[in-house]
Order: C-alpha cells, then structure tokens, then sequence
C-alpha cells in the first residue's frame, strides 16, 4: 500500500529547441516551466522562442504574458504571425547572457 508520499509525479522531458508546448502541461506549472525553459534555452544561446499556448478562451494567453512580462532576461514578445500560430502563440525574444 502506498501512502500519498509515495506517489510519483510523472516527468516530461522537453526537448529545448526553441518551441515550448504547454499543452501537456498543468496550467498551473507555468510559473516555474516559462522561466526554467527560457534559462535552459538562453544556456544553448537560442533567443528566439515560440511558446504554444493554443487559442481556446485566452486565459493561458494571458498567464504565459504574466510570467514574461516579469523576467528580465526577455527583450520582448508579441503575438505569432500567422505562419507560427497566430494567436495561440508567444513569439519570445531573449536577451543574451
């Protein structure tokens, strides 16, 4: 029998290349997985960084623009074109380390 503690919580291993995914994630996670994978990526000196959110009603929209809007190692972020997404993702411009 295992107790709560013992639970595990499955990893998902992220490949870093310039794209982040959020749909198999928990809303939830991306305070802390926005900024981890910015770092990880800035580390491989990728700068330009499309974070999929999907368009649905706007919320995780908005979520992942909290979280940029307060990390300094972003230069920047608009709305994708319509060749990488449109409105259901961030276009992410970092600044170098």
């Amino acid at each position: 029998m295992k107790s709560e503690d013992d639970t595990q919580v499955p990893t998902v291993e992220v490949p870093i290349d310039g794209t982040l995914d959020l749909h198999t994630f928990d809303p939830r996670d991306i305070g802390d997985l926005i900024p981890t994978y910015l770092a990880e990526c800035r580390s491989r000196g990728i700068l330009d960084v499309r974070i999929v959110h999907g368009k649905g009603r706007g919320s995780l929209r908005r979520g992942v623009e909290a979280v940029l809007a307060r990390l300094p190692e972003v230069a920047s972020y608009r709305t994708a074109g319509s060749d990488a997404g449109s409105w259901g993702a961030t276009l992410v411009t970092l600044r170098p380390e």
